[in-house]
């Protein structure tokens, strides 16, 4: 979910906010975007931005291999259709099988390379009810000992949910900084429900159960918005957006 810096909003997250569809879809098929955009700078048609010019290397790579497809190596940003869509429930007949297994792979590998303390089908392209959390020692230990405190963090291991739903098991409602992989580079304060249960299925079929309060239950509360097309800036505080590089600009 994002990174941690200089301020109070910033100086909480520089390590774990790293990374805190519809059901007939192909997995990576989105539908088009057609609101046209404001910008004080060159107007686009729409709001895909200045048409995409690859580097030649790039181009090569993909006449070769071919176009990238789900799950992607790359965590996908705000803008994706694939983050607004409602993730399908995965069958039972998918749990056992070479698609699940790879999605899962590829969310773990994601997840740990950028230092992601969960992460969500839907952010690699797939429209699927799948999510990773992890918090190990070596994050935690990079947070403050009085972040960690007053944030109630805790260190937990891989856990993997399949069709996952969500039981509020204290509804006070706790605001502290968050941020998003899909939304790189920015933060914003979030409320959150202090404690929650969260309930599924692991990658053999095997149902699971979690309850989780403080920094723990933010987590799980922020992938189970992505499965529903959901991202943190829907639920922040928008006058505490923030772009983490702002100091950098004016510096």
């Amino acid at each position: 979910m994002g990174r941690l810096g200089a301020g109070p909003l910033l100086g909480s997250l520089r390590v774990w906010a790293r990374c805190l569809g519809g059901p007939s879809r192909p997995w990576g098929e989105g539908a088009a975007v057609g609101a046209r955009a404001c910008s004080s700078t060159r107007p686009w048609d729409g709001l895909e931005g200045p048409p995409l010019r690859r580097p030649y290397w790039r181009y090569l790579r993909r006449l070769v291999l071919g176009a990238p497809k789900p799950p992607y190596p790359h965590v996908c940003q705000v803008g994706d259709p694939a983050l607004r869509a409602v993730a399908a429930p995965v069958e039972p007949a998918q749990l056992a099988g070479p698609e699940l297994q790879r999605l899962v792979q590829r969310l773990v590998q994601v997840m740990r390379r950028r230092h992601c303390v969960g992460l969500s089908a839907p952010q690699l392209g797939v429209p699927l009810q799948v999510l990773a959390l992890e918090f190990p020692e070596a994050l935690f230990h990079a947070c403050a000992p009085r972040l960690r405190e007053a944030r109630q963090m805790e260190p937990f291991p891989l856990r993997v949910f399949v069709n996952p739903s969500l039981r509020v098991l204290d509804s006070r409602l706790v605001t502290f900084p968050e941020g998003c992989e899909s939304v790189a580079g920015f933060l914003a304060y979030v409320p959150r429900f202090q404690a929650v249960q969260i309930s599924g299925l692991d990658p053999r079929g095997e149902q699971v159960v979690w309850q989780a309060s403080g920094w723990a239950a933010r987590i799980i509360q922020h992938e189970m918005d992505h499965l529903q097309g959901c991202l943190f800036i829907d639920k922040m505080d928008s006058k505490t957006f923030t772009n983490i590089h702002w100091m950098e600009v004016n510096d």
